[in-house]
């Protein structure tokens, strides 16, 4: 039996791996399928103490990982499909294998939401992804939208003009959620161009199953237009990875796993 399994290896996993590791308890950090969580898909990250320029989230995460690990944190790129909670331990089914632990810490994070539009599945990976770090440098001189109004959707922006002839910013409402810092530099960037009070309601493939635009709504006056774009970047939040603690667990009406002050 294992003292204490943690599931998710974003910055919240890897930090009670780090405690853990130095109080002697030889954590075992189930990864998942994104090791790294959402930090491995970010560019610069600014508001993290002790880097005053910055870092990639990407090295953040790796310098995390090498520093649990040279504390005795143990690693496994195992999901977490079940849970069961017993008296005085916790089984949990990573992938095939049932594994018993005196502790459990959840900090399995969240994933990209998409827009939930017919052929979502087929066209994701073929001009629609949620990540411009992974996938922005394959659409060179073409035109691409970004859909979302808040810092991801600034961030996946301006990203993606280091490569697309033009980023078109879709959202919802007339002005943007972002933190006035990274909204001011979405409007300075002359490569984007926001389109207010818009929604996506199709996406439009070609013959080959690619990206070739999409379908809009004026969500004002209903008027419908399409939209040529190589691909689209999905940037409008993230959807709780808790599907093998539902039922078992309290959750919020979001799916997010309700923490307890139980001293």
């Amino acid at each position: 039996m294992e003292k204490v399994i943690i599931v998710g290896s974003g910055c919240a996993g890897l930090t009670a791996a780090i405690y853990a590791a130095r109080a002697n308890l030889s954590p075992l950090v189930l990864e998942g399928r994104q090791p790294g969580g959402q930090l491995s898909t970010t560019t610069l990250v600014e508001n993290y103490p002790g880097f005053q320029d910055g870092i990639d989230g990407p090295q953040l995460i790796v310098n995390m990982h090498i520093q649990a690990e040279k504390f005795g944190t143990r690693f496994s790129y195992a999901e977490v499909t079940d849970f069961e909670a017993r008296n005085n331990h916790v089984r949990i089914k990573a992938d095939d294998e049932w594994l018993e632990t005196q502790a459990l810490i959840i900090a399995s994070g969240a994933s990209a939401r998409y827009l939930g539009l017919e052929n979502e599945e087929k066209l994701i990976g073929h001009g629609l992804t949620s990540c411009a770090t992974c996938d922005g440098a394959f659409y060179k001189n073409v035109p691409v939208c970004v859909v979302g109004g808040g810092d991801s959707a600034a961030e996946e922006s301006l990203f993606v003009t280091r490569f697309a002839s033009k980023v078109y910013l879709i959202h919802r409402r007339d002005k943007m959620r972002a933190s006035k810092i990274m909204a001011d530099r979405v409007f300075a960037n002359k490569k984007i161009e926001p389109i207010w009070n818009t929604v996506v309601t199709k996406y439009i493939p070609d013959e080959k199953g690619e990206m070739r635009g999409v379908r809009l709504r004026d969500v004002k006056t209903g008027e419908e237009r399409e939209l040529e774009v190589a691909c689209v970047f999905v940037a409008i939040g993230h959807d709780p990875n808790t599907k093998a603690y539902q039922g078992k667990l309290e959750t919020d009406p979001d799916g997010y796993l309700i923490a307890k002050n139980l001293a």
